[in-house]
């Protein structure tokens, strides 16, 4: 239902760092409450120039999170891909970062999980795709991530994803001209 909405929140002034560190705590301490064995080294950086952006807190706070769990889910299924022995060796990092461009603001959310096959990252923002298997997830979360950035703020989702080494997320936003 989210999905198929639109949304009538207003943009409002937000600090772009201090949403995108909750989003990363929210979604790590979430998945630890579910799953304690599950642990990854997080990384940030904060680009101290990002400051206040006009945007709907509560929608870019949806895809950041969305975004970040996925992260997650792709270092854990990578971690459990590896024999018994080999487990410990393969430590999973999680990393958001934010950087003011000339016109834009860019946020980052980088995982070194397995990375996907090209025809499934010409997918993954479609309605009701997934790779998951049935009842870990609906398809739905990127397809509404992607309207959220693209529709709502009228800026970019891309994606970047190399082979057994992971993938990142990018959001770019405008600022005002």
């Amino acid at each position: 239902l989210q999905h198929s909405r639109s949304s009538t929140d207003k943009k409002e002034p937000t600090d772009i760092n201090i949403l995108a560190d909750e989003y990363l705590r929210l979604a790590y301490h979430g998945l630890r409450a579910k799953d304690q064995s599950f642990n990854a080294t997080l990384k940030t950086d904060y680009d101290v120039n990002v400051g206040e952006l006009e945007v709907i807190p509560q929608d870019l706070g949806r895809v950041i999170l969305n975004l970040i769990t996925n992260a997650f889910y792709a270092c854990s299924k990578k971690k459990s891909s590896f024999p018994k022995a080999e487990k410990e060796k393969y430590e999973p990092e999680v990393s958001i970062s934010t950087k003011k461009n000339k016109n834009s603001v860019e946020i980052k959310v980088t995982d070194n999980g397995s990375g996907m096959l090209e025809a499934v990252k010409e997918k993954i923002f479609q309605p009701f795709f997934t790779t998951k298997p049935t009842g870990e997830g609906t398809g739905l979360g990127l397809s509404m991530s992607y309207d959220i950035i693209s529709k709502s703020h009228e800026g970019e989702l891309k994606v970047e994803t190399i082979i057994g080494e992971g993938t990142t997320f990018t959001i770019i936003l405008p600022t005002k001209k």
